[in-house]
């Protein structure tokens, strides 16, 4: 695995983190472990679905033995690997498998995002997937502890996913690429 900061897979990860997922507001609890500089940005060089788990098992290894102070959360951001999305959803069967032959399940959980992320019962077109639509395919590993506590101090977090929408459907695609290349939406 590979951790440069300068890795471009690494940087236009951060900028659609920036950008996309805290400057469009889509994730209320993104903010605090950016700007505390808690986010793991940990690149995979596995070009095999065997390979990607074994860097899952280390990233959620390393995960559980740092400190919340030093990496609340990680991106696992694996660019050569499932870069088709019914593969890259059929292989987080196997990364849940991951965290509970490791005993973590109930202690970190894997969100996914990918660039071709489609949510049941949509078009592939359909802008609300841009929720989810991460420029490599990524793997987000996350603390039980710190997304309950996140929740806790949010309050209703039932409206997340309705606002997400009103915000992506305000903007529209020419909008959205806008920020996604830095510019206002």
């Amino acid at each position: 695995m590979s951790a440069s900061p300068e890795d471009p897979s690494i940087t236009e990860t951060r900028a659609w983190v920036e950008r996309v997922v805290i400057g469009l507001k889509l994730c209320p609890f993104a903010p605090a472990p950016a700007l505390k500089g808690t986010i793991c940005y940990a690149m995979s060089e596995a070009e095999t679905p065997e390979a990607l788990l074994e860097d899952l098992a280390t990233e959620l290894q390393r995960l559980v033995d740092v400190p919340p102070e030093q990496i609340e959360t990680t991106m696992l951001i694996h660019p050569r690997v499932l870069q088709d999305f019914h593969d890259f959803n059929d292989f987080l069967e196997f990364a849940d498998e991951a965290l509970q032959a490791m005993g973590l399940a109930g202690e970190i959980q894997i969100a996914s995002f990918h660039p071709q992320y489609q949510f049941a019962g949509t078009g592939f077109d359909d802008i609300g997937n841009e929720t989810n639509r991460s420029p490599y395919p990524t793997l987000h590993l996350l603390r039980e502890e710190s997304v309950a506590r996140a929740v806790d101090a949010f309050g209703d977090t039932g409206s997340i996913s309705a606002s997400n929408l009103a915000t992506l459907e305000k903007l529209g695609p020419a909008g959205l690429a806008a920020v996604k290349r830095g510019g206002p939406g």
